[in-house]
């Protein structure tokens, strides 16, 4: 693992434990953590999703929006319980630093479907005042890009068959590290 990956690890893991009382462990500064940066905190415990939190955009510094999404991801995903200390140990993080979305142009959903990239693309859809993103990680669960976006779709509110003029969709990708383990 490179330098500034532990180091945003480390940034995260200290967001979450500095919540239950806990020193932080020491992570010098690096000047990128200054610039306006997009990331997404995963946490997961025994190979099982237990909170994810991000920015798809960047509008803060980038050791802002790590911890700011570590301590969202712990404890106000709306799909958990907030995280408890007994937990906190056993809970491995992941860090993926988000490129700027790019916007997808295409004539209907079959050509949409090519343009997506299994393993490489993370996916923004928007249509109307629904919207959702999967993580390129999501590919290893959703490999067919037709049952990826009928999924993306149903995670936005929207039926899987959804199809219609409002209907937009932008790609990024992600530098991402894991901790080997808790």
């Amino acid at each position: 693992m490179d330098e500034l990956g532990a180091k945003l690890l480390r940034l995260a893991r200290n967001a979450i434990g500095e919540s239950f009382g806990l020193a932080p462990q020491p992570v010098d500064e690096r000047p990128e953590w200054r610039q306006a940066g997009a990331c997404f905190v995963t946490l997961t415990r025994r190979g099982q999703l237990r909170g994810c939190i991000g920015s798809l955009e960047a509008w803060r510094p980038l050791a802002e929006d790590v911890a700011a999404n570590a301590r969202a991801a712990a404890f106000r995903d709306p799909r958990f319980a907030p995280l408890t200390a007994d937990e906190f140990t056993n809970i491995r993080v992941e860090v993926s630093l988000l490129t700027p979305a790019q916007p997808l142009s295409w004539r209907d959903e079959a050509e949409a479907l090519t343009l997506l990239r299994p393993h490489v693309d993370g996916v923004i859809l928007s249509a109307g005042r629904h919207r959702a993103t999967f993580l390129p990680q999501v590919w290893e669960q959703l490999p067919d890009p037709a049952v990826f976006l009928a999924q993306l779709k149903r995670k936005a509110g929207l039926a899987a068959d959804y199809w219609g003029p409002d209907l937009c969709l932008a790609r990024y990708t992600v530098e991402k590290w894991r901790e080997d383990r808790p």
